[in-house]
């Protein structure tokens, strides 16, 4: 396998951590939901990369077995209402507050690594995760005392356990073999617009509705651009690109949606916030790295964080 960093491939990656690095500026324009949203996104994304499939491939992989189709369902079930929760996030605090809260992933992964996989809880990762800890209070606010805290404070935990969630996502593909990225995600897809149907029967989410012409734009941009097309490029690109570069690129993510925040939404960061943000992504990073470097290839059964 060529991991020689081909400068198509590269290409590939960076369109798809900048397009996941937008979510949260289009969530914040489209009128709907934070579980219909999830639900749109799940269908219309699957439906996208299962017809992309189709089309580039001659040779179906063959169906899956119903035990590891039935796990594919549940991961999937747990990426819909991470969707959710993280859409819902976006609501209560700035793009930037949630996505840093949502980025505390990879700490929960290393922390629960001991009692999931009996991995030993290295000095590295330890000081990883603490440093991540710190990076959470700074951008928490907890020090600071105004009128939009308890509302700040709602969106951050929200975030936070859209990252238990996905934590959880991420612990369930490591444990799941004899699929391909593109089965995986594409079921994964399907399963979290599904689920998030007979919960919207339940609480009355479909009803009120409302659909303008802009509205189904910015649906169907969320559903085809930042979930079926951006996980074509982020897969298609893995072959090309090494373990390293992979884990570096990935933050390409959450730096975009900082960025993107500051500069289109006018969302201010104060200068703990900042701390807190160069604390979390660079313990992410440092951890990744120490990762990834043991790997033979650079996918490891995780998907995107969007």
């Amino acid at each position: 396998m060529n991991k020689t960093n081909e400068p198509r491939s590269l290409g590939m990656f960076i369109a798809s951590m900048l397009i996941f690095g937008t979510v949260g500026i289009f969530r914040r324009s489209v009128p709907l939901p934070s579980a219909f949203l999830a639900f749109a996104r799940g269908i219309l994304g699957g439906l996208f990369l299962l017809g992309f499939i189709r089309l580039r491939r001659k040779e179906s992989a063959g169906p899956l077995p119903p035990r590891l189709l039935l796990r594919l369902a549940l991961t999937g079930a747990m990426i819909g209402f991470n969707w959710m929760l993280l859409f819902e996030a976006y609501n209560h605090t700035t793009v930037a507050v949630a996505t840093l809260c949502y980025y505390m992933q990879p700490t929960l992964v290393i922390l629960l690594s001991p009692f999931v996989f009996r991995e030993r809880l290295t000095v590295r990762k330890a000081i990883c995760a603490l440093i991540s800890i710190i990076g959470m209070v700074l951008i928490s606010g907890v020090a600071d005392s105004n009128g939009s805290q308890n509302r700040n404070m709602v969106g951050i935990l929200l975030g936070l356990g859209a990252a238990a969630l996905y934590a959880g996502v991420v612990i369930m593909n490591k444990k799941t073999t004899g699929v391909n990225a593109d089965q995986r995600t594409t079921v994964q897809l399907l399963a979290a617009g599904i689920v998030m149907a007979p919960y919207l029967i339940l609480t009355d989410g479909f009803s009120g509705l409302v659909f303008t012409p802009s509205t189904l734009f910015l649906l169907l941009v969320m559903g085809i651009l930042h979930t079926g097309l951006a996980y074509v490029l982020y897969f298609g690109s893995m072959e090309g690109l090494n373990v390293q570069s992979i884990a570096v690129l990935s933050y390409i993510d959450p730096v975009s949606a900082l960025l993107f925040s500051a500069l289109l939404l006018k969302e201010p960061l104060s200068l703990s916030n900042m701390i807190g943000a160069i604390l979390i992504i660079g313990s992410a990073i440092m951890s990744e790295i120490g990762q990834r470097s043991k790997q033979q290839d650079g996918c490891s059964g995780k998907p995107s964080r969007s």
